[in-house]
């Protein structure tokens, strides 16, 4: 079992890589889009990736999700291989909330977010009374009991989010994957949905990883940060990451700069 000390805490390492290469394999022709990377996450912890568009963070999530092969190196969920994994206990492990998620939007919100004990219901999908308190508890958790009847069609966009993450709630894993969750949000509700993220790692102890373009909110609610720049992956605390000023080179400087005093990106004038 790995663990790691925060302060007199100690807690579980739920997600650790080695040297990992990521990125394309064709034939026997390799595109890598990101290599050396070394990160570990802890129970209870909210860690956002953050870089420019096409530096690899979808791709990132991608593979230590199990959706695509990693090029080289280790990916361990809970002390295990990830590679080991059956499909099935990986399903127990790992939820996912991708940005363009086929869904029916016929569904209920109660009935959509049932999808998420697939990995626990027998082949005709029955729920059970464990599977239905489990259904309810996610509702609770985001707060949305009020629209279990609703359908998926008439809900706005930041609804609609939070429904996603109660499905991936019900199903009950260690490790919670969001691709971009505020994508379509307006700033209020994007707040809103990371500032529920942040409450949910405290109270479920989930790891919970997401990417994401709002990298001022993310410096103020995360507990980590795994910054992807073109040359290098690095993960740390944001503080740490301010101090050694890591965001003064993630876009040019012709027109965004990193004010260090107020730990926000600002248009240069």
């Amino acid at each position: 079992m790995h663990l790691l000390a925060i302060g007199t805490t100690i807690k579980n390492i739920i997600l650790k890589t080695e040297s990992l290469r990521i990125g394309y394999r064709k034939k026997q022709l390799e595109t890598v889009v990101a290599s050396g990377i070394d990160i570990d996450v802890a129970e209870g912890e909210l860690t956002a990736v953050i870089g420019i568009n096409g530096v690899g963070k979808s791709t990132f999530l991608r593979t230590i999700s199990g959706i695509q092969p990693a090029l080289l190196g280790k990916i361990l969920i809970n002390t295990e291989a990830r590679e080991d994994i059956r499909p099935q206990q990986l399903a127990r492990l790992i939820s996912l909330v991708l940005t363009e998620q086929p869904l029916s939007k016929n569904l209920s919100v109660a009935e959509l977010v049932a999808l998420g004990r697939q990995p626990y219901t027998n082949w005709i999908g029955t729920l059970s009374a464990e599977d239905r308190k489990m259904v309810k508890k996610a509702l609770a958790l985001v707060n949305i009991e009020d629209l279990h009847n609703k359908k998926c069609y008439e809900l706005s966009d930041g609804q609609l989010q939070k429904v996603l993450i109660a499905r991936a709630l019900a199903q009950d894993t260690k490790m919670m994957i969001l691709d971009e969750p505020t994508s379509h949000l307006d700033m209020y509700h994007k707040a809103q949905v990371l500032k529920l993220l942040k409450q949910l790692s405290q109270q479920t102890g989930k790891a919970i990883i997401f990417a994401t373009h709002e990298i001022n909110l993310a410096l103020q609610l995360c507990d980590k940060i795994i910054l992807m720049k073109p040359s290098q992956v690095i993960q740390d605390v944001p503080k740490q990451l301010i101090q050694k000023g890591h965001f003064e080179s993630i876009f040019p400087s012709d027109l965004i700069v990193f004010d260090p005093v107020t730990e926000t990106f600002r248009i240069k004038t």
